[in-house]
């Protein structure tokens, strides 16, 4: 076997398009496999001498989070966005998720969840972008076409309830490895920067008379899963729409630990800047697309959308604050109200925790309608490239990043995905409407089972595997008792 110490820490394949082990640094602690196990449940999923030696990895980047010495990182990415950047032929567009401009701050010594939005998209201007987008846009986007999915399945049942959020690749990728025989249900909207990508190559490209074969899209996100996102097969619908062969719809992922290392060589600190915009046209998010970040975030941001398209109101106030579905337990439950039909809804973060509710829905044959599941703990904001200004990552830095954007939130006069003047313009000018044949197109996206990376033992489930401090305690304990 050539992966070695896997009785104390994760192994790590040297192809894993998200993470990477500096072995020379690696000092056998095994946090990397403790919150694997707990929290992400993947270690202890499978079985190794079953899959042939190769490991197993869902690409969350939490060992990274979690690991003292940054034995475990990101594989890195900005070197080749600065050579594009280099490059004039090149047009070099940059698309920033919604929680990074709750953790980027931190990387400068500025308190957990400060919002630096503004300062974000200076610093990018002056590292030579040639423009700055809001993923939070697409956001917007995917909850228009989530939540039309969702209306569709309960009104017309034309796919399986429940509905489970798809904006999580990780998410995704544990589900086609461990829990195939629900890909139905999962939502077939492409997360938001799945459709950034495209859109900004189709429909970005031609209003402003850009040659798509120029573009360099750059993705910063709090997610190292999103390299192995943008790497699958089914994202390179841009090369159909363009006739170009070999063209991807998002072409590089950094996160936001690697934008801040790339700040920092270039003698950048974002403190100094003056606010700055993004650009025109893929730039406005409405308060819905920023809450994404959020652990139950996407499932509040589709809910407002949903009651809108199943009553043709925009819902009551307390929908703007969907207590239920916020906070930092692992499952929450809640049941609302869309036109008299009652909607039954479940939020969780962690896959670990993910497991576990499958497993009891399926034993006490419980019913639900819809459910959101993010990887990470907190959700996006608590992304496995994210700063490590504490490790392990505490849930105080992660309810601040929260606060941070539920405040955001709250501060808009724009709240709804359906009201986002430029969402509606793309749909009017491009997609027509939601889930018409170009956005099924463009928009969607299709999973398929991955099982059998599991070897002929399939899916098990073993213990634990204790650190040695913990198992000393537990010694320790039962000696005393005898004593």
């Amino acid at each position: 076997m050539h992966h070695k110490y896997t009785e104390i820490r994760i192994p790590i394949e040297a192809d894993n398009p998200a993470i990477q082990r500096h072995e020379d640094l690696c000092i056998k602690c095994g946090q990397c496999r403790q919150v694997c196990e707990r929290e992400i449940g993947v270690g202890r999923l499978y079985d190794l001498v079953s899959t042939k030696d190769t490991a197993i990895c869902i690409h969350c980047g939490q060992c990274a989070n979690v690991c003292p010495v940054n034995s475990i990182t990101e594989v890195y990415e900005y070197g080749e966005v600065k050579e594009a950047i280099k490059d004039p032929d090149k047009i070099v567009i940059f698309s920033t998720s919604p929680s990074v401009r709750v953790g980027l701050g931190e990387a400068f010594g500025m308190a957990p969840g400060s919002f630096v939005e503004g300062k974000m998209v200076a610093a990018l201007r002056a590292l030579g972008a040639d423009y700055v987008l809001d993923t939070n846009f697409s956001a917007d986007l995917t909850i228009m076409e989530e939540a039309s999915e969702l209306v569709e399945r309960i009104t017309e049942k034309k796919k399986p309830l429940p509905q489970f959020t798809s904006c999580c690749p990780a998410w995704v990728k544990f589900a086609e490895t461990f829990y195939p025989e629900l890909l139905p249900n999962i939502s077939s909207a492409k997360s938001p920067i799945g459709m950034q990508g495209p859109t900004i190559k189709t429909y970005f490209a031609k209003k402003n008379n850009i040659d798509p074969k120029k573009i360099v899209n750059v993705a910063v996100t709090p997610c190292t899963a999103k390299k192995f996102e943008i790497r699958r097969g089914e994202m390179n619908i841009s090369a159909k729409a363009n006739g170009s062969e070999g063209m991807r719809d998002m072409d590089h992922v950094i996160t936001t630990r690697e934008l801040a290392m790339w700040l920092k060589e270039e003698g950048i600190d974002i403190g100094v800047l003056e606010d700055e915009a993004y650009d025109s046209l893929m730039g406005p998010a409405s308060g819905a697309g920023v809450i994404f970040g959020n652990t139950g975030g996407v499932m509040e941001a589709a809910a407002r959308t949903a009651y809108y398209l199943v009553t043709g109101e925009n819902p009551p106030s307390d929908y703007l604050c969907l207590e239920p579905v916020r906070g930092m337990e692992g499952v929450r439950e809640a049941t609302v109200e869309m036109g008299g039909l009652p909607i039954r809804l479940a939020v969780i973060h962690g896959t670990e925790n993910a497991r576990t509710f499958i497993e009891q829905m399926k034993k006490e044959d419980k019913s639900y309608d819809f459910i959101e599941v993010m990887t990470c703990k907190g959700g996006c904001i608590g992304g496995g490239g994210q700063p490590k200004t504490q490790v392990p990552m505490t849930d105080e830095v992660r309810k601040a990043r929260i606060e941070s954007l539920y405040a955001k939130d709250a501060k808009m006069t724009l709240r709804y995905s359906h009201e986002n003047p430029d969402i509606k313009r793309v749909y009017s000018e491009f997609y027509g409407k939601p889930l018409s044949q170009a956005a099924e197109e463009m928009l969607h996206t299709s999973y398929y089972s991955r099982a059998e990376d599991l070897g002929p033992e399939g899916m098990v489930l073993k213990e634990f595997t204790k650190p040695a401090w913990e198992q000393d305690k537990e010694n320790n304990e039962a000696n005393q008792e005898k004593e």
